[in-house]
């Protein structure tokens, strides 16, 4: 567990966050700032994206964007930032959205790759993501990154999309309502399978109702806590931009230690909610049915914005104006115990909130991990790695297998470096079309 935890320091560290932010940078300034710019042209595409368009692909483009959403808004959004800030004090919110800001132009360069590299399977579905558009986009000589991308995705998704997600539901019901680990693991085994037999049009079908519900439920509800607190916001938002660059982030520590500790705990947890680089994303773009790569980028890049930029600022925000980022509670417990001091049953809202978010993320990377492994040994692997799949689900509910979710953590992470190699790589391609794309549109 030491060695473990060491490993996935290393990778987790600043060198990945260095990378992570990096390559956002870059492709933010070879883009001229595009995906900034155009917020409102991508949301605009979503609602256009609503229904079927032109050319070839499996999902509608908002069906991909929920699908995408399915996966990165979970425990990230509740867990994730609430360690953050309890780790890295406020200042880490402020540093969660410098990373979605940039990540947004990475979120849109995978999105484009995706669907201009994309193929088709045997079955006949439009298949990409970073193993396709490493090897077509690259080239035969570098093959042996898109496998290696395809291993860490197949493997990873067990722990950080599967095991850790059921092991939270499991938890969360026991909790607060007493439900036994094991009649929950039953109940999403079950609920898992029936969703999984339809493949990636079920998923999308499911995708489109749950998510879109469950994050304006969990929004209307941050933004209740907000408005009874509203007093404090603006205190609470000079705290977060003054922590970010202060020793207060950390109750008086080393002013460089503790600004160190924003950016490393707001940067990690930014990119393990949103996803931006990691390259999970960009598998359920490439099934979206759209005659432009460009247009499902502007609208790939609204998962970044919605999630991190949206959910988890309201989650953040909750959780400094009531003030219980100073206290005892920590990681879910701490934004249970902000929304349980504003709301009635508050942490029961918490609960339930967590228990959707992790069932629709299960989803989501069982269709990541699929692809990865579709690559790596052809579409006969796809029944056999969806029984798997709902087996683990099972034992992620009711095990504490802390070695095992540390290895898929250390695997999520490794995900990202052929990723990033990629997209670097091919920035010149992603500018290019992103140039023709809005010099025929006149926009």
């Amino acid at each position: 567990m030491e060695f473990l935890s060491a490993v996935s320091g290393i990778v987790w560290g600043p060198y990945m966050l260095t990378l992570i932010l990096g390559t956002g940078v870059v492709l933010m300034v070879r883009l001229g700032g595009m995906p900034i710019l155009k917020i409102g042209y991508g949301f605009k595409q979503l609602f256009r994206g609503r229904k079927a368009e032109s050319g070839e692909g499996v999902i509608t483009p908002f069906a991909a964007l929920m699908t995408s959403l399915s996966a990165t808004i979970g425990t990230g959004n509740i867990a994730g930032v609430a360690t953050a800030i309890g780790l890295g004090g406020p200042g880490a919110l402020f540093w969660m959205w410098c990373s979605a800001l940039v990540g947004m132009a990475t979120k849109y360069s995978e999105a484009v790759c995706a669907v201009h590299f994309r193929e088709v399977d045997d079955k006949g579905d439009h298949v990409g993501g970073p193993m396709y558009y490493i090897r077509n986009g690259l080239g035969e000589n570098w093959r042996w990154l898109a496998i290696l991308f395809a291993i860490f995705g197949a493997f990873a998704g067990f722990g950080i999309g599967n095991g850790v997600q059921a092991n939270s539901v499991s938890s969360a019901m026991n909790n607060a309502f007493g439900v036994s680990e094991t009649v929950t693991a039953v109940v999403m085994m079950a609920l898992v399978a029936l969703v999984l037999i339809g493949g990636v049009r079920r998923i999308a079908d499911v995708a489109t109702r749950l998510v879109p519900m469950m994050a304006i439920l969990y929004i209307l509800a941050g933004v209740t806590v907000l408005l009874l607190n509203i007093g404090g916001i603006p205190d609470a938002l000079a705290l977060v931009v003054k922590s970010a660059f202060s020793s207060e982030a950390v109750g008086g520590g080393a002013a460089g230690t503790a600004v160190m500790l924003a950016i490393q705990f707001g940067v990690a947890r930014g990119v393990f909610s949103n996803e931006a680089g990691l390259g999970s994303a960009p598998i359920a773009h490439a099934a979206a049915k759209t005659d432009s790569p460009v247009r499902q980028g502007t609208v790939a890049m609204l998962g970044t914005f919605i999630d991190t930029l949206i959910i988890c600022s309201i989650t953040g925000l909750a959780i400094i104006v009531t003030g219980v980022w100073d206290g005892e509670a920590k990681g879910a417990a701490m934004s249970q115990a902000a929304f349980a001091s504003s709301l009635p049953y508050g942490d029961i809202l918490i609960s339930l909130g967590l228990c959707v978010f992790a069932f629709t993320t299960i989803l989501g990377w069982s269709y990541y991990g699929e692809r990865c492994a579709e690559y790596l040994l052809g579409t006969r692997v796809i029944v056999p790695f969806r029984v798997i799949w709902v087996a683990v689900v099972g034992v992620g509910a009711i095990s504490e297998l802390e070695a095992i979710w540390l290895v898929a953590d250390i695997l999520n992470g490794l995900m990202a470096v052929p990723n990033l190699i990629a997209l670097l790589l091919l920035s010149g391609v992603v500018a290019k079309l992103t140039r023709e794309y809005f010099d025929r549109a006149g926009d």
